[in-house]
Formats: structure tokens, sequence, C-alpha cells
């Protein structure tokens, strides 16, 4: 009996690590992008986005269409030809400094504010490389929404 416990506990736990591997983010491609209540142009548009390179959850797809989720918790249906792989992510934490280098000792550049939309270069172990119009420097991981791998 006890076998056979281990054996559901463990085929539990790799249905449900791929589960949650199957989301990954991507980047809206263009400025204006539909947001759909279905997986076709026949669905009607639930709302627009007005943002490039805004960051989406993707969970789910169907034939050229993805179900994305949004940092404030909008889901929808996107057409792939709308989506980037494009890293980028959203600041989540209000106040939010922005360093000169990877470290928490070197000099603050910046601050920003919660869903600031910046572009990521490159991450290393906690801390991304961010550039932005207005702003470029080392943000904790922690601190954002979005592809940052």
């Amino acid at each position: 009996m006890l076998k056979l416990i281990y054996t559901f506990l463990i085929l539990f736990f790799f249905i449900f690590q791929n589960i949650l591997a199957d989301e990954y983010f991507l980047t809206l491609r263009n400025d204006i992008v539909n947001l759909r209540n279905g997986p076709s142009f026949e669905y009607p548009i639930k709302l627009f986005y007005k943002k490039k390179y805004l960051p989406v959850l993707v969970q789910d797809k169907s034939e050229n269409f993805r179900k994305i989720r949004d940092h404030e918790n909008n889901t929808g249906w996107i057409h792939i030809s709308q989506l980037s792989k494009k890293k980028a992510a959203i600041v989540i934490n209000d106040d939010t400094n922005i360093y000169s280098k990877n470290t928490i000792y070197s000099k603050p550049t910046a601050v920003s504010k919660v869903g600031k939309l910046l572009l990521i270069k490159k991450c290393k172990d906690n801390w991304c490389k961010i550039l932005s119009k207005d702003i470029n420097g080392w943000v904790k991981k922690k601190y954002l929404w979005g592809r940052i791998e």
C-alpha cells in the first residue's frame, strides 16, 4: 500500500510539474494588439493593448491563437503573429531601485514605479540588466514580472 501511495505521489509531482512548465512568457509585437474572448477572429475583442513589448504569460494554445494572462490578470486569446520573443518585464514593486551594477552596494541610478515597462538585455543570478527610454541599469529579478530568464 505504501508503494502505491509513493508511486501516486511521484506521478502527481511529474504531471503537476509538466503543467507548470507549459506556461511561458512572450511580449506583444505591435503597438496595438487585440485580446479576444476566444481562439479565432470570429470572437469579439475583449480589450486593446496599446503597449509594444508588454509581457504576457502564455497559458494555452489553439491552432494559431495563444491564451494569455497579463500582469493585471486579464486573460484572453491573441493571434501568434502579434507575439514576440523579445525579453521585457513590468516592475511590480513601488519605488524599485535601479543600480549601476548588479549589487545593492553600487550606486542607485534611478527609482522605478509599479507598472514601468523595462526591456531586458540580460540576466545574471538574481539580477537583470534593463533598458528603458529614460532608465539604464540593474534590477533585482524579484521586483519584475515577465520574461527574465
